[in-house]
């Protein structure tokens, strides 16, 4: 009998989401299992952020079903579904971190979810037991020895890493990365990526929006295309065709009247 296949972490079935007339999300389906790292190409508008932002409940989906750890995300049943997003950990392009604040006190905020509502008020008490959790987060992503600087000194490639260690400290089971290196050098670009696909291997399961062809098909497991809020394509970075990602991006070229 063959190698049992890891448990499904995140499902999106047939969900969709509109902004007045424009439907930006058209029935999407996606799937994504432990141990899996997914990056998610496709024109600005094609749905890929707004997707990211049904599941951690930024927007609330139209229609369709999520599930995060097997629980479907019902507005019927908000208790259930507040604790069932704590499952998904969001990374954004843009790094949401308390510049002033230390950034082992960045990567504490994580832990604030499951903390009385009194902590969350007076994060400057975090108990130990979150800051020994943050400091072996910190570890994780190689920047434990700054743990004590204020968080708007470090660069912005380790910015994002704090990001990422703070997600980590959430103890979510899926990792959302929102255009994570587009603000980035290549060198910390290809550091924040590598991180990504080391926590999949970790048994994460990691979905990132990427601008970036070449680093989906040199580090993904998977490569899913959107086109008008629908999946184009999607398999191994070796079965994906450059002409599919051209397509992809063709319509980014008519909206700003480019020749093909």
């Amino acid at each position: 009998m063959g190698e049992a296949e890891a448990p499904v972490l995140l499902e999106l079935v047939d969900v969709r989401k509109s902004f007045g007339a424009q439907e930006v999300l058209a029935g999407l389906d996606l799937c994504v299992r432990a141990g899996e790292f997914v990056a998610v190409l496709g024109a600005n508008g094609s749905g890929k952020s707004t997707a990211l932002r049904c599941v951690v409940g930024l927007l609330e989906a139209d229609g369709g079903t999520i599930r995060l750890a097997g629980v479907p995300l019902d507005a019927a049943d908000l208790r259930r579904t507040a604790q069932a997003r704590r499952q998904a950990a969001m990374v954004f392009q843009q790094i949401h971190l308390v510049r002033r604040l230390s950034v082992i006190d960045n990567v504490c905020c994580g832990a604030l979810g499951r903390l009385p509502l009194w902590r969350s008020l007076l994060p400057i008490t975090f108990p130990r037991s979150v800051r020994v959790e943050a400091m072996r987060c910190l570890d994780r992503v190689g920047l434990a020895a700054r743990a004590g600087e204020p968080a708007g000194r470090l660069s912005g490639g380790q910015q994002q890493r704090v990001a990422i260690a703070r997600a980590l400290c959430q103890r979510a089971s899926v990792l959302l990365a929102d255009e994570p290196v587009s603000a980035l050098d290549p060198a910390a670009a290809e550091n924040v990526i590598g991180l990504l696909r080391d926590l999949a291997a970790e048994g994460y399961a990691v979905v990132a929006v990427l601008h970036q062809p070449d680093l989906a098909l040199r580090y993904a497991h998977r490569v899913v295309g959107l086109a008008a809020g629908r999946v184009a394509f999607d398999g191994a970075p070796n079965d994906i065709h450059a002409d599919e990602i051209e397509r992809l991006y063709a319509a980014d070229r008519a909206r700003a009247g480019e020749a093909p």
